[in-house]
């Protein structure tokens, strides 16, 4: 991924983009030459789908491509527990790690829409000296999957998420960004659609893998305790007791219900938030697309201090343990109260400014900011529970699995169900576009204080 960012970096961002550029694409094939052979197949060939319209939306997302690089393919220096440093001090006295030297650069074909923008000249092979050992950061895969049986992965600072797609959705992709991009033009960012922000073929022996990248909704510093995914239906919409086992389940609409859960943001909050859902789902209606989701995600405030508070203590006791076992002097550094953990962006003051996102505004606006707890440069999803509310919570929410088209396929189905289940139409997911998008507002609705 680094190296079509890096080339990318040198075309002129044109004033607009021409229909061409929704259908260029750029190539990559890597030869290893045993080189890095542990971690990466010998042969591989990677394809960026339209690079010129994602570094756009990237752009009106707010997200450098340099800080998106880093996130994508982090390496951070190899930097073991203070513990272990003791003890690879007193026994070796000190420490050295080596890496093996580069051996080969990769080849690049470009698309003749990306060709006549950039002019790519043959590298000569690039031979690196003995290092200390940095550590290659991989996605982390997620405890869930989608019926589809797509996967999910998170970038190394919890920024991104990487789902994988199937070909034919890779061609749903291709057909909806057409709408999507101009969509989020007009809306200068303020939308809870997925920020779709690159899409990526890899190949490797033979095989093809295709996946996208799409900011996170939930927080990478706030933990997140609870989450729902919401259709405004209720036939089948339950989380199974084998969901139920995970660490983080997936609860549904009836278990929201059951739960007696609400939103409670406020008044003014609601209607900003209403106007928003309901700009996105008359976009999605309009392109005959339904079966898309609210994933809600719940931060309990006061599970989190004391979280935050047992985990000091744990850290303190730790601390001691550790100044017990070493000598005075050793040079060590001390981990701060935010212990080993980097952003994957430059800064929050560094970084590139966001658009007005769905709930900056009103965050701003109405000072419902809780200190040190949201950052609106990178919680953009975040909205703060209202003064008075049962709880003090942080809802995080956004739209996601909107490439669902209401075709012949989900027309047999709804007759399947209908059957099945009898006509209620209220309760069944899968119903034509119009009737969908209604009653997934009115539900917010009701969801929402």
């Amino acid at each position: 991924m680094k190296t079509p960012i890096n080339e990318l970096s040198h075309v002129n961002i044109p004033v607009v983009l021409l229909p061409d550029d929704f259908r260029a694409y750029s190539k990559l094939k890597v030869d290893n030459h045993l080189f890095n052979k542990e971690n990466m197949p010998s042969h591989f060939k990677f394809k960026e789908y339209c690079p010129l319209v994602f570094r756009n939306l990237r752009e009106r997302f707010g997200i450098d491509d340099l800080d998106y690089k880093e996130s994508m393919t982090r390496c951070r220096a190899f930097n073991p527990s203070l513990s272990e440093r003791h003890r690879d001090l007193a026994k070796n006295g000190k420490t050295c790690e080596l890496v093996q030297r580069s051996a080969t650069a990769p080849s690049i074909t470009l698309s003749p829409s990306v060709l006549s923008q950039i002019s790519v000249l043959n590298k000569p092979l690039r031979s690196y000296g003995f290092k200390p050992k940095r550590l290659r950061s991989q996605p982390i895969l997620e405890d869930s999957s989608g019926k589809s049986g797509a996967k999910f992965y998170q970038s190394y600072d919890k920024l991104f998420i990487i789902k994988t797609l199937t070909r034919e959705e890779v061609e749903r992709m291709y057909s909806f960004l057409k709408h999507y991009h101009p969509y989020i033009v007009e809306r200068h960012g303020k939308t809870l659609l997925p920020q779709y922000l690159g899409m990526y073929r890899l190949t490797v022996d033979g095989v093809e893998h295709y996946v996208v990248a799409i900011r996170n909704v939930f927080s990478n510093h706030l933990t997140t305790h609870k989450k729902y995914d919401l259709k405004g239906s209720t036939v089948d919409r339950e989380a199974s007791d084998k969901e139920k086992e995970k660490d983080l389940p997936t609860y549904k609409d009836n278990d929201f219900v059951k739960d007696g859960t609400k939103i409670y943001i406020g008044e003014e909050a609601k209607a900003k938030l209403i106007e928003t859902l309901s700009a996105d789902v008359d976009f999605l209606t309009k392109l005959h697309l339904m079966d898309y989701s609210l994933l809600l995600g719940l931060h309990d405030c006061a599970r989190a201090e004391q979280e935050n508070r047992e985990r000091a203590e744990r850290e303190e006791e730790e601390e001691h343990e550790d100044e017990d076992d070493s000598e005075s002097g050793s040079g060590l550094e001390s981990r701060g109260p935010m212990g080993d953990r980097s952003w994957g962006w430059s800064g929050v003051a560094g970084m590139a400014t966001p658009p007005e996102s769905p709930h900056t505004a009103l965050m701003r606006d109405t000072s419902l900011q809780y200190e040190d707890a949201i950052i609106p440069e990178l919680d953009i999803y975040a909205i703060p529970s209202k003064e008075g509310a049962p709880t003090k919570e942080i809802y995080f929410l956004a739209i996601i699995d909107v490439l669902t088209h209401y075709g012949v396929r989900k027309q047999a189905a709804k007759a399947a169900k209908t059957v099945k289940y009898g006509a209620n139409v209220d309760g069944i997911s899968t119903c034509d576009p119009e009737q969908y998008g209604k009653r997934f507002i009115e539900f917010m609705s009701k969801a929402i204080e």
